[in-house]
């Protein structure tokens, strides 16, 4: 069906007025063609913006499961559904064909349901990225039980909070977790959580790290033995489209994390169609993103869109840097990978190191290219694109959030002309506005304002679990009537979309508004510069000042710091004005950040502003030992 896979951009924009003017017909079409109900729906879509309500496929009946597995059987069912690559380069990839997931999936759903888990139950899954990650999400929606992955990196008190507010049943976990040369002693976080979680009532244990661990009598079970007694085949649950599927904590710069909650019908269409389109994937492509699954990205583009879509998905259990900076790249050459989908973050590390990493390993297999997480910069698009991409892949550079379940503004490759830093143009079904602060829509191009999006699309988020009023508040109550993401946009001469960063992340200097992402941009573009931060601090005259912190490569390490002050200032003076220099500027090993590679700013905006402590709970970073040596050195 055409408009299901786009070829031309003359089709797009076809599709797209289709699908703005007609939404419900639109939506109806792809759900109908593309997919196996058991019921069809009555109405395609019922919503109410200000209640923030929203039901899609009204009283269908399905299972996501039986359209990620059961149906590629017949003509897929010896093609590879998943290759495991393990952290440890010399251990052996796993392949498991579709015929050897639905075995696996339905043996850890029989499992689940004889641990007496029901429809509608909640399942906290802590597990390294290996492939009883993917089982066990599956499983649970196979049985109609609610799965909440946290980040198998997140600390005891952030597992104990996210079992406490979705009162999870039982929890999936394993004896460890290797990431590069650590092991992670994951039994023992749960162990520390679950002092404070009354809800559970089962653990089960996958052994990986093969450690001794603590195992308590009556709760604690190791998973291998009741996999080798369960059967190898089983029922789907009947679900209702709006029945959930998953809840998805989203850290959230204030306040407790918040349970996005997802819903079954609307996200497998949203998400299978968005993954086709955007990474044009084709019967035989192996296909990878590096994302973990304790993220939305990893939901979304690891396990159910590319499985909607009968693809191969690669799962990688190690890290970019271990045991070289060459590993993605011998990764990809390894497997032959098709499609690569990653983090900017991950590609300014790698760019900092010698460009003989990638050289010395062969990327023709490379079709597409992707980026997701935050705005890429210029230079990190450059080297992405020259680099990896050899100037012959298309580079996706994807706007989304957890919120809108997959995503919405991005390039579809060979299809739209791409542009560095943009995310071009809005996917079919998405009509992105932008709004100024007196909640007027701003019309026209060239153009910058709030981004909101004006009507639901199937893939929107539903509710955050156990708050409705929240959930109002924060997404519907800015713009009456629509979406707001919380982010800037500015909208170029042709309607394409750059995201400037959040909007609480402009900072009003002398009067003006200053988004930090393009200073950051300007910054980063100095060749002894890897990464960089800006944040504002009050300022006695123009009320707020500009504070940058600035990591530098291994070439700015010996430079006097005062010239790269002014050389940095320069530039930003050269490219956007005298205004957006910066007042103070701190070099610093690393920037504080959230294990899915966001930048902590509030934690940095409190030590420019001359606080030394309070900066709430830093467990849940990557590296929570920088902020200390950020706040000794503070200028």
């Amino acid at each position: 069906m055409s408009s299901y896979s786009i070829k031309s951009l003359e089709q797009y924009f076809k599709v797209y007025r289709k699908s703005i003017r007609k939404p419900k017909k639109f939506w109806a079409k792809i759900a109908e063609n593309n997919f196996t109900w058991y019921r069809k729906w009555d109405k395609v879509v019922e919503f109410d913006m200000e209640k923030a309500e929203f039901a899609w496929f009204k009283n269908a009946k399905l299972n996501i499961t039986k359209n990620c597995i059961d149906r590629h059987l017949a003509n897929r069912g010896d093609e590879n559904a998943i290759i495991f690559e393990p952290n440890n380069p010399d251990e052996p990839a796993r392949h498991y064909t579709y015929n050897q997931l639905y075995a696996e999936v339905s043996k850890m759903a029989n499992v689940l349901r004889e641990q007496g888990v029901e429809k509608g139950d909640r399942v906290c899954i802590y597990l390294p990225m290996i492939p009883e990650l993917a089982f066990s999400v599956l499983a649970c929606a196979r049985i109609g039980a609610i799965h909440s992955v946290v980040f198998a990196g997140f600390s005891s008190n952030a597992l104990s909070t996210r079992i406490n507010d979705c009162t999870c049943k039982l929890v999936i976990t394993a004896d460890g977790g290797f990431r590069g040369t650590k092991t992670i002693d994951l039994k023992r976080i749960v162990d520390e959580a679950l002092v404070k979680t009354p809800s559970i009532e089962k653990v089960l244990v996958v052994k990986r790290a093969g450690q001794e661990i603590d195992m308590q009598e009556g709760r604690d079970l190791w998973l291998q033995p009741l996999l080798d007694e369960a059967s190898a085949t089983s029922k789907a649950e009947v679900m209702d489209a709006e029945d959930p599927l998953f809840i998805l904590y989203t850290s959230g710069s204030t306040g407790k994390p918040k349970g996005m909650l997802h819903t079954t019908a609307g996200y497998m269409v949203y998400t299978a169609y968005t993954f086709k389109n955007i990474f044009n994937y084709m019967p035989g492509d192996v296909y990878w993103c590096t994302a973990d699954i304790g993220w939305v990205t990893g939901h979304s583009y690891t396990i159910y869109g590319p499985l909607l879509n009968g693809a191969t998905t690669v799962i990688f259990e190690g890290i970019p840097s271990y045991p070289t900076h060459s590993r993605f790249w011998e990764v990809i050459q390894k497997h032959q990978v098709n499609q690569f989908y990653t983090a900017p973050t991950a590609i300014r590390s790698l760019a900092k190191e010698k460009i003989d990493y990638v050289r010395d390993y062969r990327l023709e297999s490379l079709k597409v290219i992707g980026s997701v997480g935050e705005p890429i910069n210029e230079e990190a698009w450059h080297w992405y694109n020259d680099h990896v991409g050899n100037k012959r892949c298309p580079l996706v550079d994807t706007w989304w959030q957890t919120e809108t379940g997959g995503i919405v503004i991005s390039a579809i490759p060979f299809v739209t002309p791409t542009k560095p830093t943009y995310a071009s143009l809005p996917l079919p079904g998405i009509k992105p506005v932008l709004m100024d602060e007196l909640r007027n829509e701003i019309e026209g191009n060239q153009q910058i304002g709030n981004l909101c999006i004006e009507y639901p699309w199937p893939g929107i988020a539903r509710t955050i679990w156990g708050d409705h009023q929240r959930f109002i508040d924060t997404y519907f109550k800015t713009f009456p009537g629509k979406y707001f993401s919380g982010d800037g946009a500015l909208r170029d001469e042709v309607g394409y979309y750059r995201i400037t960063g959040r909007v609480d992340d402009v900072i009003i200097v002398s009067g003006h508004n200053l988004g930090t992402a393009p200073i950051e941009d300007v910054i980063n573009e100095h060749q002894t510069v890897a990464e960089s931060a800006i944040v504002g601090y009050p300022h006695d005259i123009k009320g707020n000042a500009l504070y940058g912190f600035v990591v530098l490569k291994e070439t700015g390490l010996w430079r006097d710091r005062q010239n790269l002050e002014k050389e940095i200032n320069q530039l930003i003076s050269d490219q956007i004005g005298a205004i957006a220099k910066l007042d103070k500027i701190q070099f610093v090993t690393g920037l504080p950040k959230t294990r899915s590679g966001k930048i902590m700013r509030r934690i940095l905006r409190k030590i420019a502003e001359g606080e030394q402590s309070d900066f709430g709970d830093i467990t849940t970073l990557v590296n929570p030992e920088i902020v200390e040596e950020i706040s000794r050195e503070r200028v």
